[in-house]
């Protein structure tokens, strides 16, 4: 009888979860179903505002002559050239700019992030000051600030021996390469606005840490350099790197504020180019998949960095 009574509730116990997943399967495909109806609702009710209005969503206009100038141009281009052309200038801009200001926030952020965990207590509370005063600023007036303070206040060039800084930009002398002052000021305040939340997060994960890690460490003679470099670090990365992609991805939209300072992006290129076209709904288009673009191409990076950092269960 007992054994009967059990092979009852064994029975019992899988129809019921034979029901829940039937059941999650059916509610996910109403999701779904009810996503791609409004998506293709919203889809309609564009296209037939747009033809009410003596327009279409096509994209023939990218081949005519763009007939403007940019300032700052990675490769040959010319007005006379395509605004599908003069699109590629202003995303290779902002590439250059992303991945500048990527680099130097990781490499600024985590030296900031380290140092308030410091034992040098002058150190510790410039750290603080500098997280504080940088993350509780909005980024488009740290923008302005760098570009005012830097540029248009120069007015003989300042040598630095290995740079020299003038209201056109700065010039690196070995590399004899110029930088616009536009793009520097935009790099430096995406550096500096995001290397504060990035310490942040580089500080939570040193913290997460067990402290025991650290005493194993010294009791083996490594010195507080090694301890960080070999034991620690390594170990909070699989916190930290979750975060960081999130950092990561606000920088590459952050650089769209670019306009406001005058560099030559590809949302000020797109910009001029839905002022001489008349197509805003197809450039804004272009945008939103070349920004989700850059977005799902760092975070797929980063997850893929992630996964070499986790505990793996056997």
């Amino acid at each position: 009888m007992a054994a009967g009574n059990g092979k009852m509730a064994t029975d019992w116990r899988h129809k019921f979860w034979i029901n829940f997943w039937n059941w999650r399967t059916i509610a996910q495909l109403i999701f779904l179903a009810i996503v791609i109806t409004c998506s293709i609702l919203a889809w309609n009710t564009l296209a037939r505002n747009m033809r009410s209005s003596g327009l279409a969503i096509s994209f023939d206009f990218l081949g005519d002559p763009a007939s403007f100038d940019i300032a700052d141009t990675p490769f040959p281009y010319k007005a006379s050239d395509s605004y599908t052309k003069a699109l590629q200038v202003g995303l290779v801009n902002s590439l250059k700019a992303i991945a500048a200001s990527i680099i130097a926030a990781t490499v600024l952020g985590v030296t900031v992030g380290v140092s308030r965990l410091s034992s040098n207590w002058l150190l510790k509370q410039i750290s603080r000051i500098y997280v504080e005063v940088l993350r509780n600023t909005p980024l488009l007036l740290q923008m302005f600030f760098w570009y005012s303070a830097i540029f248009l206040t120069v007015n003989a060039p300042i040598a630095l021996g290995f740079a020299t800084i003038a209201k056109d930009g700065i010039t690196i002398t070995g590399l004899k390469m110029t930088l616009s002052s536009e793009f520097c000021a935009l790099v430096l305040g995406l550096t500096m606005f995001s290397s504060a939340f990035i310490a942040e997060i580089v500080r939570g994960g040193i913290l997460s840490v067990p402290k025991g890690q650290t005493e194993a460490a010294k009791a083996l003679g490594l010195n507080d350099f090694q301890t960080m470099r070999k034991i620690v670090l390594p170990q909070a990365l699989r916190v930290i790197i979750p975060s960081l992609t999130s950092q990561y991805v606000n920088i590459a939209k952050n650089s769209s504020l670019a306009i406001a300072i005058g560099y030559t992006d590809i949302y000020r290129i797109a910009s001029t180019t839905i002022n001489q076209t008349g197509r805003p709904v197809n450039v804004i288009l272009i945008i939103m998949a070349t920004y989700l673009l850059i977005s799902l191409t760092i975070s797929a990076s980063m997850n893929l960095l992630n996964r070499q950092f986790q505990i793996v269960e056997r």
